[in-house]
């Protein structure tokens, strides 16, 4: 079987069976897979609301499995295949509701992925439960994974806090159902084209978590392009697969009225690990803060001394200012940076403030 050349697909929507079309993609050429496969649903009769009215459910043809086992051999054949084609680095969305996601996560066990979290989509506007026979079904989850637990996988922690108000992002995410204008609407009937579609903001919180710009998304389910969407919006390429001719026409009409920004800055985000590393002893030799100088937490309560190579005196003991402010903050680790400050003009300041000094020299800023 002859192979896509990557760089002739990129950007593109593949319209083909996911299996088929992954089995033409590259070994490790991959770098993020994100996937909204069927849900299996089992949804039965026709679902009605206290009125009467049909509400428009999940009857595909696509969604529609003979047995359990038929599906398990069908998710079993699909990440198979993406698990050969995602780089050694890369890592792996699956999406589901409890119709199925917990046999996809026990499928992405045994077939090697070393599951990273379990992130709960908790929709703001649910569907009620029409019957009153349950529980609203108000969530969603999606699984995140890597091909390969010892590799360095990418995860934009710095901009997953900045986008968070500066704090630690939960695996809890309060995003609404996909309504409004965002909602593809079939040409002909006006009714809504593909009854599962994303919200854009599910999409950009997942690629600006795990990707870099020019990183390569796939979607082997590609629907109505939301992940090409949100890609495209942030820089990175994509590689849609989608059976229906009719989801793709939606998805590429969508795709073609976005127009990427062309200020650089748009694409820019937080990313501290990518900055260049800069030791303490750095600010030292560089005349910024002097051997004898003291340190204080940002209470001014405690105090260290600064040494000539680079560590600082607490107390009785020595080490570097990690190692001081965790035994400073009887805690079992510390970044010393934000926990150590000195005085500038009669205030005390992080010492952070000297490294960001040396990395703006070194980037010439």
């Amino acid at each position: 079987m002859s192979k896509y050349n990557l760089d002739t697909i990129l950007d593109t929507v593949i319209n083909a069976d996911c299996v088929e079309a992954m089995k033409k993609i590259e070994d490790n050429s991959i770098d993020v897979i994100f996937a909204d496969p069927p849900y299996n649903l089992q949804l039965g009769d026709a679902l009605k609301r206290p009125d009467n009215t049909d509400v428009k459910g999940v009857y595909e043809e696509w969604d529609s499995f003979e047995s359990l086992s038929a599906y398990d051999d069908y998710t079993k054949e699909w990440m198979k295949e993406a698990r050969r084609i995602l780089k050694e680095d890369g890592t792996i969305w699956v999406i589901g509701s409890y119709h199925n996601i917990f046999r996809v996560g026990y499928i992405m066990q045994d077939l090697g992925f070393w599951i990273l979290n379990d992130i709960i989509w908790n929709k703001t506007n649910p569907m009620p439960n029409f019957k009153g026979t349950r529980f609203t079904n108000a969530h969603e989850t999606l699984i995140w994974a890597t091909k390969n637990p010892k590799a360095h996988y990418t995860f934009n922690y710095e901009a997953m806090k900045a986008m968070n108000d500066d704090v630690q992002m939960r695996s809890t995410w309060e995003i609404p159902l996909c309504t409004g204008s965002e909602r593809l609407k079939n040409a002909e009937t006006g009714e809504k084209l593909h009854p599962t579609q994303k919200p854009e903001a599910l999409l950009y919180r997942v690629i600006m978590a795990s990707t870099n710009v020019g990183e390569v998304i796939l979607d082997p389910f590609f629907g109505t392009g939301t992940t090409g969407a949100v890609a495209k919006k942030l820089g990175r390429r994509f590689i849609g697969i989608e059976k229906d001719k009719t989801y793709i026409k939606g998805a590429k009409a969508r795709l073609a009225a976005i127009e990427p920004s062309l200020e650089e800055a748009a694409l820019e985000y937080t990313c501290k690990r990518k900055l260049p590393r800069v030791p303490f002893g750095a600010v030292i030799e560089r005349g910024l803060i002097s051997p004898g100088d003291v340190l204080y937490d940002e209470k001014k309560k405690l105090k260290a001394v600064v040494r000539s190579d680079g560590t600082i005196k607490f107390k009785n003991a020595v080490g570097s200012i990690h190692q001081m402010g965790a035994e400073a903050s009887n805690s079992v680790s510390c970044n010393g940076w934000a926990f150590w400050h000195f005085m500038k003009n009669k205030k005390l300041v992080p010492i952070d403030e000297l490294r960001e000094v040396i990395r703006a020299e070194i980037s010439g800023e």
